[in-house]
Protein backbone atom coordinates (compact mmCIF):
# COMPACT_ATOMS: atom_id res chain seq x y z
CA UNK A 1 0.00 0.00 0.00
CA UNK A 2 1.70 3.64 -1.08
CA UNK A 3 2.32 5.23 2.26
CA UNK A 4 2.38 9.57 1.98
CA UNK A 5 4.98 10.86 4.04
CA UNK A 6 2.85 14.69 3.17
CA UNK A 7 0.06 16.67 1.34
CA UNK A 8 -0.03 15.76 -2.18
CA UNK A 9 -1.57 18.30 -4.71
CA UNK A 10 -3.16 17.03 -7.89
CA UNK A 11 -5.15 19.42 -10.14
CA UNK A 12 -8.03 16.89 -12.04
CA UNK A 13 -9.40 19.61 -14.25
CA UNK A 14 -8.40 18.12 -17.26
CA UNK A 15 -9.70 14.35 -16.26
CA UNK A 16 -13.30 16.06 -16.09
CA UNK A 17 -12.91 17.10 -19.29
CA UNK A 18 -15.82 14.67 -20.84
CA UNK A 19 -18.27 16.48 -18.18
CA UNK A 20 -20.76 19.18 -19.90
CA UNK A 21 -19.47 21.68 -17.16
CA UNK A 22 -15.86 20.77 -16.28
CA UNK A 23 -14.89 21.93 -12.50
CA UNK A 24 -10.98 22.07 -11.56
CA UNK A 25 -10.46 20.77 -7.83
CA UNK A 26 -7.25 19.84 -5.61
CA UNK A 27 -7.61 16.29 -4.55
CA UNK A 28 -5.50 16.07 -1.04
CA UNK A 29 -4.17 13.10 0.86
CA UNK A 30 -3.50 13.47 4.18
CA UNK A 31 -0.29 12.38 5.83
CA UNK A 32 -0.08 8.22 5.82
CA UNK A 33 -3.18 7.58 3.81
CA UNK A 34 -4.13 5.77 1.06
CA UNK A 35 -6.96 5.77 -1.39
CA UNK A 36 -8.23 1.90 -1.78
CA UNK A 37 -10.10 0.98 -4.17
CA UNK A 38 -13.42 1.50 -4.36
CA UNK A 39 -14.43 -2.01 -4.65
CA UNK A 40 -12.81 -2.66 -1.71
CA UNK A 41 -14.41 -0.65 0.47
CA UNK A 42 -15.95 -1.69 3.59
CA UNK A 43 -19.66 -1.46 4.15
CA UNK A 44 -19.15 1.12 6.51
CA UNK A 45 -18.18 3.23 4.00
CA UNK A 46 -20.40 2.75 1.56
CA UNK A 47 -24.48 3.15 1.92
CA UNK A 48 -26.31 -0.28 2.29
CA UNK A 49 -27.62 -1.25 -1.11
CA UNK A 50 -31.46 -1.47 -1.47
CA UNK A 51 -33.53 -2.95 -4.13
CA UNK A 52 -36.25 -1.35 -6.00
CA UNK A 53 -39.60 -1.43 -6.59
CA UNK A 54 -42.07 0.55 -9.66
CA UNK A 55 -45.65 0.85 -9.46
CA UNK A 56 -48.62 3.58 -10.19
CA UNK A 57 -49.85 5.73 -7.41
CA UNK A 58 -52.67 3.80 -6.42
CA UNK A 59 -54.36 7.39 -4.73
CA UNK A 60 -52.82 10.81 -4.26
CA UNK A 61 -51.74 9.85 -0.67
CA UNK A 62 -48.45 9.07 -0.81
CA UNK A 63 -45.39 11.84 -0.54
CA UNK A 64 -42.12 11.91 -2.18
CA UNK A 65 -38.90 11.04 0.26
CA UNK A 66 -36.76 13.25 -1.22
CA UNK A 67 -38.84 16.64 -2.34
CA UNK A 68 -41.89 15.74 -0.10
CA UNK A 69 -44.05 16.87 -2.69
CA UNK A 70 -47.57 14.44 -3.19
CA UNK A 71 -47.03 11.97 -5.77
CA UNK A 72 -50.14 11.60 -7.95
CA UNK A 73 -52.53 9.48 -8.46
CA UNK A 74 -51.65 6.88 -11.32
CA UNK A 75 -48.59 8.54 -11.59
CA UNK A 76 -45.68 6.05 -11.86
CA UNK A 77 -42.80 5.85 -9.17
CA UNK A 78 -40.28 4.06 -7.41
CA UNK A 79 -39.33 2.85 -4.38
CA UNK A 80 -35.98 1.81 -2.26
CA UNK A 81 -36.70 -1.07 -0.57
CA UNK A 82 -35.06 -1.87 2.76
CA UNK A 83 -35.56 -4.82 5.09
CA UNK A 84 -37.07 -3.64 8.35
CA UNK A 85 -36.78 -5.17 11.85
CA UNK A 86 -38.28 -8.75 11.55
CA UNK A 87 -40.25 -9.71 8.21
CA UNK A 88 -41.27 -6.27 7.21
CA UNK A 89 -40.15 -4.61 4.48
CA UNK A 90 -39.60 -0.33 4.47
CA UNK A 91 -40.76 1.09 1.50
CA UNK A 92 -39.63 4.40 0.31
CA UNK A 93 -41.52 6.15 -2.51
CA UNK A 94 -40.16 8.73 -5.09
CA UNK A 95 -41.19 11.08 -8.12
CA UNK A 96 -39.00 8.85 -10.79
CA UNK A 97 -37.03 12.27 -11.68
CA UNK A 98 -36.47 12.88 -7.72
CA UNK A 99 -34.98 8.86 -7.00
CA UNK A 100 -31.04 8.62 -6.23
CA UNK A 101 -30.70 5.96 -8.89
CA UNK A 102 -26.63 6.48 -8.71
CA UNK A 103 -27.05 4.83 -5.03
CA UNK A 104 -28.50 1.59 -6.44
CA UNK A 105 -26.63 -1.48 -7.47
CA UNK A 106 -28.95 -2.45 -10.51
CA UNK A 107 -27.66 -3.15 -13.93
CA UNK A 108 -30.55 -3.22 -15.47
CA UNK A 109 -34.29 -1.72 -14.93
CA UNK A 110 -35.34 -5.30 -15.42
CA UNK A 111 -34.51 -5.99 -12.51
CA UNK A 112 -36.72 -3.95 -10.81
CA UNK A 113 -39.77 -5.36 -9.03
CA UNK A 114 -42.87 -4.73 -10.95
CA UNK A 115 -40.96 -4.06 -14.23
CA UNK A 116 -42.69 -6.26 -16.39
CA UNK A 117 -46.19 -4.70 -15.12
CA UNK A 118 -45.70 -1.26 -16.18
CA UNK A 119 -46.72 0.41 -19.92
CA UNK A 120 -44.19 0.07 -22.53
CA UNK A 121 -43.55 3.64 -22.63
CA UNK A 122 -42.74 3.86 -19.15
CA UNK A 123 -40.24 0.95 -19.57
CA UNK A 124 -38.42 2.60 -21.93
CA UNK A 125 -38.44 6.02 -20.31
CA UNK A 126 -36.85 3.40 -17.33
CA UNK A 127 -34.03 2.05 -19.63
CA UNK A 128 -33.13 5.49 -21.18
CA UNK A 129 -32.92 6.87 -17.35
CA UNK A 130 -30.47 3.67 -16.67
CA UNK A 131 -28.83 3.76 -19.60
CA UNK A 132 -28.00 7.70 -18.60
CA UNK A 133 -26.99 7.05 -15.16
CA UNK A 134 -24.76 4.29 -16.24
CA UNK A 135 -22.62 6.65 -18.57
CA UNK A 136 -22.29 9.23 -15.71
CA UNK A 137 -21.11 6.50 -13.43
CA UNK A 138 -18.25 5.07 -16.21
CA UNK A 139 -17.07 8.98 -16.50
CA UNK A 140 -16.87 9.11 -12.69
CA UNK A 141 -15.01 6.20 -12.35
CA UNK A 142 -12.75 6.53 -14.69
CA UNK A 143 -12.07 10.34 -13.68
CA UNK A 144 -11.58 8.49 -10.59
CA UNK A 145 -8.66 5.95 -11.77
CA UNK A 146 -7.21 8.31 -13.55
CA UNK A 147 -6.46 10.54 -10.14
CA UNK A 148 -5.44 7.12 -8.59
CA UNK A 149 -3.06 6.54 -11.12
CA UNK A 150 -1.76 10.00 -10.89
CA UNK A 151 -1.53 10.16 -7.15
CA UNK A 152 1.05 7.00 -7.65
CA UNK A 153 3.11 8.94 -9.85
CA UNK A 154 3.53 11.69 -7.94
CA UNK A 155 4.34 10.10 -4.52
CA UNK A 156 6.92 7.88 -6.43
CA UNK A 157 8.14 11.68 -7.86
CA UNK A 158 8.39 12.96 -3.75
CA UNK A 159 5.71 15.11 -2.23
CA UNK A 160 4.77 18.41 -4.10
CA UNK A 161 5.17 21.09 -1.03
CA UNK A 162 2.15 23.37 -0.40
CA UNK A 163 2.28 26.97 1.81
CA UNK A 164 1.70 25.99 5.52
CA UNK A 165 -1.47 28.14 5.44
CA UNK A 166 -2.62 25.78 2.80
CA UNK A 167 -1.68 22.87 4.53
CA UNK A 168 -3.68 23.53 7.64
CA UNK A 169 -6.64 24.80 5.53
CA UNK A 170 -6.88 21.43 4.03
CA UNK A 171 -6.17 19.89 7.56
CA UNK A 172 -9.29 21.53 8.45
CA UNK A 173 -11.56 20.36 5.73
CA UNK A 174 -10.56 16.86 6.30
CA UNK A 175 -11.34 16.91 9.71
CA UNK A 176 -14.72 18.58 8.81
CA UNK A 177 -14.98 16.22 6.25
CA UNK A 178 -14.48 13.25 8.56
CA UNK A 179 -17.00 13.78 11.20
CA UNK A 180 -19.63 14.28 8.49
CA UNK A 181 -18.57 10.75 6.95
CA UNK A 182 -18.74 9.35 10.89
CA UNK A 183 -22.54 10.50 11.15
CA UNK A 184 -23.30 8.75 8.38
CA UNK A 185 -20.93 5.59 8.73
CA UNK A 186 -22.09 5.45 12.89
CA UNK A 187 -24.86 3.28 13.51
CA UNK A 188 -27.33 5.03 15.68
CA UNK A 189 -26.81 5.04 19.21
CA UNK A 190 -30.45 4.95 21.02
CA UNK A 191 -30.60 7.95 23.12
CA UNK A 192 -32.55 6.64 26.36
CA UNK A 193 -33.83 9.10 28.80
CA UNK A 194 -34.00 8.68 32.34
CA UNK A 195 -37.35 8.85 33.77
CA UNK A 196 -37.75 10.70 37.16
CA UNK A 197 -40.30 8.51 39.08
CA UNK A 198 -42.00 8.67 42.53
CA UNK A 199 -45.06 7.43 44.19
CA UNK A 200 -45.62 10.65 45.11
CA UNK A 201 -46.81 11.63 41.58
CA UNK A 202 -48.69 8.98 41.05
CA UNK A 203 -52.65 10.05 40.95
CA UNK A 204 -55.52 8.34 41.14
CA UNK A 205 -57.56 10.58 38.76
CA UNK A 206 -56.09 12.80 34.98
CA UNK A 207 -56.78 15.92 35.70
CA UNK A 208 -60.33 15.92 36.35
CA UNK A 209 -61.08 12.56 35.01
CA UNK A 210 -61.61 10.13 37.86
CA UNK A 211 -59.51 6.53 36.81
CA UNK A 212 -61.20 3.14 37.27
CA UNK A 213 -59.81 0.72 40.20
CA UNK A 214 -55.99 -0.21 39.54
CA UNK A 215 -55.54 2.55 37.12
CA UNK A 216 -53.10 5.57 38.07
CA UNK A 217 -51.95 8.45 36.41
CA UNK A 218 -48.46 10.03 36.68
CA UNK A 219 -47.72 13.31 34.33
CA UNK A 220 -49.69 12.48 30.72
CA UNK A 221 -49.63 9.01 31.50
CA UNK A 222 -52.81 6.24 32.90
CA UNK A 223 -51.60 2.82 33.23
CA UNK A 224 -52.86 -0.38 35.00
CA UNK A 225 -51.35 -0.84 38.24
CA UNK A 226 -50.58 -4.13 38.42
CA UNK A 227 -52.90 -6.82 36.21
CA UNK A 228 -53.24 -10.28 38.50
CA UNK A 229 -50.51 -12.76 37.55
CA UNK A 230 -48.36 -10.51 35.55
CA UNK A 231 -44.45 -11.56 35.77
CA UNK A 232 -42.03 -8.78 34.99
CA UNK A 233 -39.66 -10.47 32.63
CA UNK A 234 -36.63 -9.58 30.16
CA UNK A 235 -38.84 -10.65 27.08
CA UNK A 236 -41.17 -8.26 26.02
CA UNK A 237 -43.95 -8.76 23.79
CA UNK A 238 -45.22 -5.03 23.31
CA UNK A 239 -48.59 -3.69 21.13
CA UNK A 240 -50.30 -1.42 19.77
CA UNK A 241 -54.31 -1.31 20.53
CA UNK A 242 -56.17 0.14 18.56
CA UNK A 243 -55.92 -0.82 14.95
CA UNK A 244 -53.52 -4.04 16.15
CA UNK A 245 -55.26 -5.70 18.67
CA UNK A 246 -58.83 -4.41 18.32
CA UNK A 247 -61.43 -3.08 15.53
CA UNK A 248 -62.26 0.47 17.00
CA UNK A 249 -64.39 3.69 15.18
CA UNK A 250 -63.56 7.11 15.99
CA UNK A 251 -67.72 7.80 15.99
CA UNK A 252 -68.30 5.99 18.86
CA UNK A 253 -67.57 5.69 22.51
CA UNK A 254 -67.82 3.58 25.10
CA UNK A 255 -65.94 0.12 26.88
CA UNK A 256 -67.86 -1.84 24.17
CA UNK A 257 -67.33 -0.30 21.22
CA UNK A 258 -64.70 -2.48 19.77
CA UNK A 259 -64.14 -5.70 18.57
CA UNK A 260 -60.84 -8.28 17.50
CA UNK A 261 -58.91 -7.29 15.15
CA UNK A 262 -57.83 -10.82 14.39
CA UNK A 263 -59.30 -14.25 16.00
CA UNK A 264 -55.89 -15.60 16.71
CA UNK A 265 -55.15 -12.82 18.85
CA UNK A 266 -56.20 -14.71 22.57
CA UNK A 267 -54.25 -17.84 21.52
CA UNK A 268 -51.22 -15.65 20.35
CA UNK A 269 -50.77 -13.71 23.66
CA UNK A 270 -51.78 -17.17 25.73
CA UNK A 271 -48.49 -18.77 24.15
CA UNK A 272 -46.37 -15.75 24.29
CA UNK A 273 -47.45 -15.57 28.23
CA UNK A 274 -46.99 -19.40 28.54
CA UNK A 275 -43.28 -18.72 27.05
CA UNK A 276 -42.35 -16.09 29.28
CA UNK A 277 -43.24 -13.31 27.61
CA UNK A 278 -44.45 -9.89 29.56
CA UNK A 279 -47.47 -8.67 27.53
CA UNK A 280 -47.10 -4.58 27.44
CA UNK A 281 -49.56 -2.16 25.79
CA UNK A 282 -48.59 0.94 24.58
CA UNK A 283 -51.54 3.01 22.83
CA UNK A 284 -51.76 6.82 22.22
CA UNK A 285 -55.19 8.46 23.34
CA UNK A 286 -55.28 12.08 22.75
CA UNK A 287 -58.81 12.65 22.92
CA UNK A 288 -57.93 12.45 27.08
CA UNK A 289 -56.12 15.91 26.49
CA UNK A 290 -58.64 16.79 24.40
CA UNK A 291 -61.85 16.95 25.35
CA UNK A 292 -61.57 19.24 27.78
CA UNK A 293 -65.31 18.94 28.23
CA UNK A 294 -65.62 15.33 28.30
CA UNK A 295 -62.67 13.98 29.64
CA UNK A 296 -64.47 11.24 32.18
CA UNK A 297 -66.06 10.26 29.06
CA UNK A 298 -63.39 9.86 27.10
CA UNK A 299 -61.06 8.21 30.02
CA UNK A 300 -64.00 6.29 31.03
CA UNK A 301 -64.25 4.68 26.97
CA UNK A 302 -60.73 3.91 26.99
CA UNK A 303 -59.86 2.23 30.51
CA UNK A 304 -63.16 0.06 29.61
CA UNK A 305 -61.95 -0.90 26.13
CA UNK A 306 -58.88 -1.96 27.83
CA UNK A 307 -60.60 -3.23 30.65
CA UNK A 308 -62.82 -5.69 28.61
CA UNK A 309 -59.76 -6.58 26.19
CA UNK A 310 -58.05 -7.97 29.19
CA UNK A 311 -60.71 -10.07 30.34
CA UNK A 312 -61.41 -11.27 26.91
CA UNK A 313 -58.07 -12.72 25.97
CA UNK A 314 -57.97 -13.87 29.44
CA UNK A 315 -54.01 -13.27 29.91
CA UNK A 316 -52.37 -10.34 32.14
CA UNK A 317 -51.54 -7.50 30.95
CA UNK A 318 -49.29 -3.88 31.44
CA UNK A 319 -50.90 -1.21 29.88
CA UNK A 320 -49.33 2.84 29.48
CA UNK A 321 -51.99 5.25 27.49
CA UNK A 322 -50.54 8.26 25.95
CA UNK A 323 -52.36 11.06 26.98
CA UNK A 324 -50.69 14.09 25.48
CA UNK A 325 -50.85 15.76 22.00
CA UNK A 326 -48.26 15.22 19.20
CA UNK A 327 -48.42 16.20 15.92
CA UNK A 328 -51.22 14.69 13.40
CA UNK A 329 -49.01 13.12 10.88
CA UNK A 330 -46.88 11.05 13.65
CA UNK A 331 -43.42 12.38 13.12
CA UNK A 332 -41.69 13.62 15.84
CA UNK A 333 -41.39 16.89 16.04
CA UNK A 334 -39.51 18.05 19.51
CA UNK A 335 -41.00 21.17 20.49
CA UNK A 336 -44.44 20.01 20.21
CA UNK A 337 -45.02 16.43 21.08
CA UNK A 338 -45.57 15.20 24.22
CA UNK A 339 -42.25 12.91 25.55
CA UNK A 340 -44.44 9.79 26.17
CA UNK A 341 -46.76 10.02 22.92
CA UNK A 342 -45.10 7.31 20.41
CA UNK A 343 -42.92 7.53 18.14
CA UNK A 344 -41.42 8.98 21.16
CA UNK A 345 -40.53 6.69 23.63
CA UNK A 346 -41.15 7.77 26.85
CA UNK A 347 -43.73 5.10 27.92
CA UNK A 348 -40.84 2.79 26.96
CA UNK A 349 -38.68 3.83 29.50
CA UNK A 350 -41.28 4.09 31.68
CA UNK A 351 -41.87 0.76 31.91
CA UNK A 352 -37.69 -0.41 31.17
CA UNK A 353 -37.11 2.02 34.45
CA UNK A 354 -39.63 2.00 36.45
CA UNK A 355 -42.01 -1.10 36.07
CA UNK A 356 -39.92 -4.28 35.39
CA UNK A 357 -38.43 -4.88 38.81
CA UNK A 358 -35.40 -3.81 37.50
CA UNK A 359 -34.65 -6.75 34.96
CA UNK A 360 -33.00 -5.85 31.77
CA UNK A 361 -34.69 -6.34 28.87
CA UNK A 362 -33.69 -8.46 26.38
CA UNK A 363 -33.73 -6.94 22.89
CA UNK A 364 -32.90 -9.51 20.75
CA UNK A 365 -36.16 -11.58 21.88
CA UNK A 366 -38.36 -8.68 22.78
CA UNK A 367 -40.40 -6.65 19.82
CA UNK A 368 -43.29 -4.34 18.92
CA UNK A 369 -46.57 -4.76 16.81
CA UNK A 370 -48.06 -1.81 15.76
CA UNK A 371 -50.51 -0.77 12.64
CA UNK A 372 -48.88 2.28 12.12
CA UNK A 373 -46.29 1.27 9.76
CA UNK A 374 -45.90 4.61 6.73
CA UNK A 375 -47.85 2.50 4.57
CA UNK A 376 -50.09 3.80 1.59
CA UNK A 377 -53.28 3.49 3.81
CA UNK A 378 -51.68 3.89 7.64
CA UNK A 379 -52.62 7.25 9.38
CA UNK A 380 -49.59 7.91 10.48
CA UNK A 381 -45.50 6.10 10.98
CA UNK A 382 -45.76 6.49 14.86
CA UNK A 383 -45.47 2.42 15.20
CA UNK A 384 -42.77 2.04 13.41
CA UNK A 385 -40.86 4.75 14.37
CA UNK A 386 -41.41 3.64 18.15
CA UNK A 387 -40.00 0.78 17.67
CA UNK A 388 -37.02 2.02 15.29
CA UNK A 389 -36.21 4.76 18.46
CA UNK A 390 -36.40 2.07 20.43
CA UNK A 391 -34.18 -1.19 18.90
CA UNK A 392 -37.11 -3.18 18.83
CA UNK A 393 -37.92 -5.63 16.11
CA UNK A 394 -40.88 -4.42 14.19
CA UNK A 395 -44.35 -6.73 13.11
CA UNK A 396 -47.63 -5.44 11.69
CA UNK A 397 -50.65 -7.01 12.83
CA UNK A 398 -51.74 -8.84 9.45
CA UNK A 399 -47.93 -10.87 9.36
CA UNK A 400 -47.74 -11.48 13.26
CA UNK A 401 -51.15 -12.92 14.04
CA UNK A 402 -52.18 -14.20 10.42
Amino acid sequence: MLRIPNFIAVNVRHRLRNFPNPIPFLLSVSVAASLPPLRNRSPSQMAARESMMADYAKSGKSSCRACSQKIEAKALRLASVSKGNGPYDIVKWHHLRCFPLSSHSHSSPESIRGFSSLKSSDQEALKKLFAENNKSEEKVNEAVEDVRNELQETGERGSKRLRSSDQEALKKLFAENNKSEEKLCTPDVKAVVNIKFSVSDVKSNYKDATLLPKWKAFQTVIFLERDDGLHDSSKIAAFDFDGCLVKTDVKRVGADAWSLMHSSIPDKLQSLYNDGYKLVIFTNESNIERWKNKRQVAVDSKIGRLNNFIVKVKVPVQVFIACGVGSKSGKVNKKEDDPFRKPKPGMWHLMEQHFNSGIAIDMDKSFFVGDAAGRESDHSVADIKFAEAIGLKFYVPEEYFA
